[in-house]
């Protein structure tokens, strides 16, 4: 007889892997939706920089090497070409306006004197000699028509003669018709000549005003060559200081070659170099200030060079008030340049980790100080101490600070 088998009730053996499964499932589920994914690290403490952030007045400056430099410095550059042959001057040596510096020598600018003077000598010959020519042509023109003015009178007088004859029926009418005629032809033959002598005389005039023209220009000629040769004494353009001559005797220098400077000291200005980052907030007018002894001197920027170099650009600076006392060229003050005026800002302390980051983001430590999180931020203006927070921060929090190329790409720092 068959007996009936008793089912199994609850989780067999079998079923354990499909249980044990679905457990694991669930808590991978309850993990991606409710787990913490931050990539985390663990810092030591005394390794990073914590600051904490605060509300106060932001001063817009920025701070600057500047060098002390003459108010202006002018280049000696020689307007003619030449072989030195005396150095006058030396470096470091007092200069006032027009004092020579260096003479040179040029033999062919002394050729060129020469026959400037054997051209305009030249010339000179070849207007007298026309001018003696000219006088005797207009000798010879008024005797010309002196003659043919005597020649028009006999004519007019023999006419008249023959006139009244004929009347009288004393000559024939051929004789009178002929003194007629010669008469006419003398005074057609005056007529042409005096215009041709006016003409002539137009003409030699003329003739005479450009040669004479000529002449002056060749004469203003000479006058400037032979100032060329005064050129060969290099002056001093302004009352200062030979501050470089760069100069040997017997070396040949070429027409507008600098071959010096002189420096005038009667004022300074100071010459700063800025980052690029400010190039659009520098303006002329903005005021800087420094200490020297225990006093402050203030100076405006006076001018600002477009030119970027090497991430730098050029300004310079004048005093508004007194210079310091014992200021000479080529010291090194360090400046305060006033970008704007203060106000309340959120503060954060400047640190290396804007390197890295760029201002974008920054660790912000949680309220118990274990842990910090990236967070980020925006960043407005910035001075030597500070960086203006516009997002991202608030006045008590405190961040990391230090550099954070050890960090790589954690997002969480555990700090031990």
């Amino acid at each position: 007889m068959d007996r009936e088998i008793e089912k199994k009730r609850g989780i067999q053996k079998k079923h354990l892997p499909y249980v044990i499964g679905a457990v694991v499932f669930i808590l991978l589920v309850l993990w991606i939706v409710f787990g913490n994914h931050q990539s985390a690290m663990n810092v030591a403490a005394e390794d990073v920089t914590i600051r904490e952030v605060k509300k106060g007045e932001f001063k817009d400056y920025v701070r600057l090497n500047g060098t002390v430099i003459p108010i202006q410095v002018v280049h000696i550059s020689p307007e003619e070409g030449g072989i030195v042959i005396e150095k006058v001057a030396e470096e470091g040596q007092k200069v006032s306006k027009g004092d020579v510096i260096v003479r040179l020598s040029n033999s062919s600018l002394d050729l060129q004197i020469l026959n400037a003077e054997a051209e305009l000598a030249e010339k000179q010959n070849l207007l007298r000699n026309t001018q003696v020519a000219m006088q005797q042509d207009r000798l010879n023109n008024e005797t010309e028509k002196a003659s043919l003015e005597m020649d028009v009178e006999r004519k007019r007088r023999a006419f008249e003669q023959n006139e009244r004859l004929f009347k009288e029926k004393l000559i024939s009418r051929e004789q009178y018709l002929q003194a007629q005629e010669d008469y006419a032809l003398s005074k057609k033959k005056q007529k042409l000549i005096c215009e041709r002598l006016e003409k002539d005389a137009q003409y030699r005039s003329i003739q005479m005003e450009q040669m004479e023209d000529n002449l002056t220009n060749m004469q203003r000629n000479v006058v400037l060559v032979r100032e060329r040769k005064g050129k060969l004494e290099v002056l001093s353009a302004i009352d200062g200081e030979l501050g470089l001559l760069d100069v040997e005797l017997g070396q040949h220098i070429s027409a507008g070659q600098t071959i010096g400077q002189v420096n005038d000291l009667s004022d300074f200005k100071i010459e700063a170099q800025i980052d690029e980052h400010y190039i659009d907030r520098i303006k002329v007018g903005l005021s800087a200030t420094f200490e020297r002894d225990g006093k402050t001197y203030h100076l405006i920027v006076r001018k600002v060079y477009p030119e970027v170099r090497q991430g730098k650009f050029r300004t310079d600076l004048v005093f508004t008030d007194v210079r310091p006392t014992n200021i000479r060229s080529g010291q090194t003050y360090y400046l305060h340049l006033e970008l704007g005026k203060p106000s309340q800002a959120t503060l954060l302390p400047r640190g290396t980790f804007f390197q890295t980051t760029g201002g974008n983001w920054i660790f912000v430590l949680d309220k118990s100080g274990s842990k910090a999180y990236r967070r980020n931020i925006r960043i407005g203006r910035q001075n030597p101490q500070y960086y203006e927070v516009e997002e991202g921060l608030e006045p008590g929090e405190k961040v990391i600070t230090s550099g954070y190329e050890a960090f790589k790409d954690n997002e969480v720092l555990n700090l031990k």
